[in-house]
C-alpha cells in the first residue's frame, strides 16, 4: 500500500492523478500543510467500514422504482389453540 500526500492545490489541478493514486492506497490531501481529507476507492472505504448494503438502502437506490415486483400474497388464517 502506497500513501500519497497532495496539497489542496495539487489535488485541484490534477484530480485524475489523485484518483489513480487512490488505486494504490490512501491519498492524504493537505490544507496549509495539515492533513484535511483522505481519498479512498469506494471498495477500500467499504472494507474499512465493513459496510454491507441492507434492504432499506437497496430499496432507496435510484432506478428501483422501474423494477417490477409482485410478491405472492400469503393467506394467514387464525386457528383455535388445541390445549388438550
Amino acid at each position: 500500500m502506497t500513501i500519497t500526500t497532495l496539497s489542496s492545490r495539487e489535488f485541484n489541478q490534477d484530480v485524475s492523478r489523485a484518483k489513480r493514486a487512490a488505486e494504490q492506497g490512501p491519498v492524504f490531501i493537505t490544507d496549509r500543510g495539515k492533513p484535511a481529507h483522505v481519498l479512498l476507492t469506494f471498495e477500500e472505504y467499504q472494507r474499512l467500514t465493513k459496510q454491507r448494503r441492507n434492504i432499506a438502502d437497496a430499496l432507496a437506490m435510484p432506478g428501483v422504482e422501474d423494477i417490477e415486483f409482485e410478491p405472492p400474497r400469503v393467506r394467514i388464517e387464525i386457528r383455535s389453540a388445541d390445549l388438550s
